[in-house]
């Protein structure tokens, strides 16, 4: 063999053990993936029950029903509705009309099970994939609390800068 043949040869030998481990690691993580879903993706798509998911969206106006640490409530995205309960403890900012991302299963009864409630945690604040979702939909509005969302000019931070440095005189 030539120089440049084992140099190939044991470049393409190293290729193909980095393939076989990323492929190890990826059968081993298999069951820790969680994919974001929608409930219009949830009712389009037939998802079978127990797989774990990530439901996001937003809790339908007058649907949180708690009874003691049980909480039941619908996850809309404008044009499907899912029921879900979640058992424990929500986060302070979950309510009503807000963003919300559950992660857990839908069950045989064709309710989504959440073992885990993410809540907004500022007035900014929504999943990336929730926006595009609503947005694809045509249901996104921005709050109308967030002066941004009213079209209000960005405070001016020019006043707040600091003057430019001069430049550097290089002597030797």
């Amino acid at each position: 063999m030539t120089r440049k043949q084992r140099r190939l040869s044991m470049i393409g030998g190293a290729g193909a053990v980095l393939a076989v481990a990323a492929g190890l690691i990826l059968y081993a993580l298999n069951d820790e993936i969680v994919f974001f879903q929608s409930p219009s993706d949830v009712a389009e798509h037939t998802i079978p029950h127990g797989q774990r998911i990530r439901l996001g969206g937003l809790v339908k106006d007058g649907s949180i029903d708690r009874q003691g640490e049980t909480v039941r409530f619908v996850v809309t995205d404008g044009a499907a509705d899912l029921a879900a309960t979640y058992t424990g403890i929500l986060p302070d900012l979950f309510r009503e009309g807000q963003g919300v991302v559950a992660e857990g299963s839908v069950g045989d009864d064709g309710i989504f099970h959440a073992d885990t409630v993410l809540a907004k945690h500022d007035e900014n604040y929504m999943p990336k994939e929730v926006v595009e979702a609503l947005k694809e939909r045509g249901e996104w509005q921005m709050g109308a609390e967030n002066p941004k969302a009213k079209g209000a000019p960005a405070a001016d931070k020019t006043s707040q800068a600091e003057p430019p440095a001069a430049p550097e005189s290089r002597t030797n």
